[in-house]
């Protein structure tokens, strides 16, 4: 079993990249997928959220939705805008995002390697998200949205995929968010198989982003009788090459306590004080907190870190077990309606005009997760608290399909 393989990818031609390359399907909602899609028929939305060409108010989870995104697809493979390649190959991918670039691998990835948690998880899955993807897997026999793995940096890899990007890409496209994405194909069988050999040499490789997608395709996997199945989309990328923003959190309310009172217990549990600037936390067990218009930063003393639980020294799980269920009531952040998540692409003032508006009470601003934090979890077969990390820049769907079959 190898951990990666090269396959036949289904992609645009690259003179209508622009026309087709689209966020992943989980970014948005239906709405916002009919706003972005105006003006462009193309959009590879329509294959991943195709309830988008269906009348308003159709159930995204039936049957007509799963088969409308596959005559779409198919419309984009006879119509000559997706072709799939005859041979099978890796692909180079690069983001560009203001200051900051990736470059990362597209391959597929070993199903029973996932199964065996050589490929490790970080988070939970619900059952509905999953059974989705699988739907849409199994009407389009295609897997369409990557998975984002990372690997702990092999520099023989790095440096082969930074060559592979001295040649002209194949496509270069920036997107209305201002995210340049670029691909290259890799054609000569003696890089592929190194590459091969260099990944197969890994002892893990850690799933970033994408755990509904890889258990999806781990589900349908087990039914077996599909070729192609035994394998899913992916796209790899050093852990010293992405970039992890900030993941904070705002609460309605402050569960019938006054400012003061609230105040005074937070006190009781952090260093705190009061700042004329938004915080931006500058380390790990430090918080910023949005309240009635003032900003406060908070600190973890020492001995309050856990020294030997990967899950529990997150900065997540120090804000919610020190503050957000013993002074806020919310026990359970994954089905409480009192707290929400605000990525840190937002930025703090996201956070000042949620409870500015009225709409939240309290706002807290945390540091990002570390990618060593997030393989320790993995690492040690546990979980992490809901809303740990947020990348970006964000993988189009549409630059590579994996077609089964």
């Amino acid at each position: 079993m190898s951990l990666i393989r090269p396959f036949t990818g289904l992609r645009p031609v690259p003179s209508r990249a622009g026309d087709l390359l689209a966020p992943p399907y989980d970014v948005l909602n239906t709405d916002e997928a009919r706003t972005q899609v105006a003006g462009r028929p193309h959009s590879f939305l329509h294959v991943s959220k195709p309830e988008i060409d269906l009348p308003t108010g159709t159930d995204p989870f039936s049957d007509e939705v799963y088969q409308q995104g596959n005559i779409n697809l198919q419309a984009l493979i006879s119509e000559g805008l997706l072709q799939r390649d005859p041979v099978p190959h890796y692909y180079v991918y690069q983001l560009v995002m203001g200051e900051h670039s990736q470059t990362g691998l597209v391959a597929v990835a070993s199903v029973e390697a996932y199964n065996q948690n050589r490929i490790r998880k970080h988070e939970f899955t619900r059952p509905e998200k999953e059974q989705d993807r699988v739907r849409h897997i199994d009407v389009t026999q295609a897997q369409t949205g990557p998975v984002f793995l990372v690997y702990r940096a092999q520099q023989r890899l790095d440096k082969l995929l930074l060559e592979s990007t001295q040649l002209p890409a194949e496509v270069d496209v920036t997107l209305g968010d201002g995210v340049r994405h670029l691909m290259w194909v890799v054609r000569d069988q003696a890089v592929i198989d190194e590459i091969t050999g260099l990944v197969d040499a890994m002892d893990s490789l850690y799933i970033a982003d994408g755990h509904h997608r890889s258990a999806a395709a781990a589900r349908f996997a087990e039914r077996g009788g599909v070729a192609g199945a035994d394998y899913f989309l992916s796209v790899l990328f050093s852990d010293r090459a992405v970039q992890i923003f900030d993941y904070n959190r705002v609460v309605t309310d402050l569960q019938g306590q006054s400012e003061e009172e609230f105040l005074l217990a937070v006190k009781q549990r952090f260093e705190l004080t009061e700042e004329t600037d938004p915080v931006k936390p500058a380390g790990p067990a430090e918080f910023g907190m949005y309240l009635a218009k003032k900003w406060y930063r908070l600190k973890v003393s020492a001995e309050k870190i856990p020294d030997d639980d990967p899950v529990a020294r997150l900065d997540v799980s120090l804000l919610h077990g020190l503050l957000i269920e013993p002074l806020l009531g919310i026990s359970d952040p994954r089905r409480d309606k009192r707290v929400d998540f605000v990525g840190g692409i937002r930025g703090l003032k996201g956070l000042e005009r949620r409870v500015d508006s009225g709409e939240m009470a309290v706002a807290f601003s945390l540091y990002p997760t570390s990618l060593d934090a997030l393989m320790a979890v993995a690492d040690a077969d546990q979980v992490m608290p809901p809303k740990s990390t947020w990348f970006e820049p964000k993988l189009a769907d549409g630059m590579v399909s994996h077609l089964l079959g």
